[in-house]
């Protein structure tokens, strides 16, 4: 009993510390052993992803496959990028908070869907940011949930290029390096224009290690190496207020969009929220059967995920562990829960060494 107790303690105390762990110009590297993970189960996660990938725990990086430091289109898996941003934009009083229309910044909005009663006036940030603006489908905003990418066009450009006052152009060097990836020490020279200025700007390419260090700021609740880079109450809101199951898919019927509304990647209504969709963040969530998105992995993860998993980065709060793959096999939500209960048992199996 005696030891038992002791190695909780000690375990604790490991934790504790390694809250005030962050990398610096490059990643602090200790073995998946030193830190309580096991090296078998890591290694069936690689075999199991193929592509690129790395694990961080306590702030240190444990584990890669494949090339670390390649930086590649990680698609849908920036949507909560987009979110980080609209917090920020809230917290430095550019826009006045979640429920403020997003016609203030795009009239052309007002101009929408008379017969409608112009519900595409009364778009709210957070509709943007929870997919569930019905932009281009006949619901009003906040009746349904629309997983669609001309809703995040219309994110991204309306709070890039109007909100921070930025362009295509210049956006990297304005708003994502200074507010963001500098401050982390990306390493990669992360871009919103992962295809280039005249292919769906507002696409991420990054590496896997780079992508690890928004996971480790989420991990950290907002906070990086000494400062609060966005509010507390923001990074756990964004990634702890799942939709309800109460709210339907949208039935798809089409609705007047902006002419020439461009998408950041495919259309309208591509999957339902599942009770796990959180400010653009998945969540390990219950879906209307009753069934936890990931059942094999811990209640509190959760990530950012693009092209149905094969792109993702993940956070385990209960094991202190970001992982992040990329141009992997990884497809669809069981093959996520196969990737994630790996790691779990890679704790579990070091614990019980």
């Amino acid at each position: 009993m005696m030891k038992q107790l002791s190695f909780l303690f000690f375990l604790s105390l490991a934790f504790s510390v390694s809250a005030d762990v962050y990398p610096g110009k490059n990643w602090e590297q200790k073995t998946p052993e030193a830190v309580g993970l096991n090296q078998q189960r890591l290694d069936e996660l690689s075999q199991l992803a193929e592509g690129h990938g790395c694990v961080v725990r306590n702030g240190y990086m444990v584990f890669h496959w494949g090339d670390e430091s390649r930086r590649i289109d990680v698609a849908s898996a920036v949507k909560p990028w987009y979110t980080h941003f609209l917090f920020k934009a809230i917290e430095d009083g550019k826009i006045k908070d979640m429920e403020d229309y997003v016609a203030r910044f795009e009239p052309r909005l007002n101009q929408l869907n008379a017969d409608l009663h112009d519900k595409d006036s009364k778009i709210q940030w957070r509709h943007l940011a929870c997919q569930t603006s019905c932009y281009g489908v006949r619901e009003r905003p906040g009746e349904a949930y629309d997983y669609s990418d001309f809703n995040m066009a219309l994110f991204f450009d309306t709070l890039f290029l109007s909100v921070y006052q930025s362009s295509w152009e210049r956006v990297d060097e304005e708003v994502l390096h200074p507010l963001l990836t500098d401050r982390l020490g990306c390493e990669d020279n992360p871009t919103f224009l992962a295809f280039g200025i005249d292919n769906r700007p507002g696409r991420l390419a990054i590496s896997v290690r780079d992508f690890a260090r928004f996971g480790l700021l989420y991990l950290r609740k907002g906070y990086w190496n000494g400062q609060q880079l966005i509010r507390r109450e923001y990074a756990e809101m964004a990634t702890g207020n799942p939709l309800p199951n109460s709210i339907p898919r949208t039935a798809g019927e089409s609705a007047d969009m902006i002419p020439g509304q461009r998408s950041i990647g495919g259309g309208n209504n591509q999957t339902d929220h599942f009770g796990s969709y959180s400010y653009a963040w998945w969540i390990n969530g219950i879906d209307r059967e009753g069934k936890r998105h990931w059942p094999d992995a811990h209640p509190d993860a959760y990530g950012c995920f693009g092209h149905d998993g094969k792109r993702a980065m993940v956070v385990m709060p209960d094991l202190d562990l970001v992982v992040c793959w990329n141009d992997t096999k990884i497809e669809g939500r069981e093959m996520e829960n196969q990737a994630l209960k790996r790691l779990t048992e890679a704790a579990e199996a070091a614990n019980n060494e």
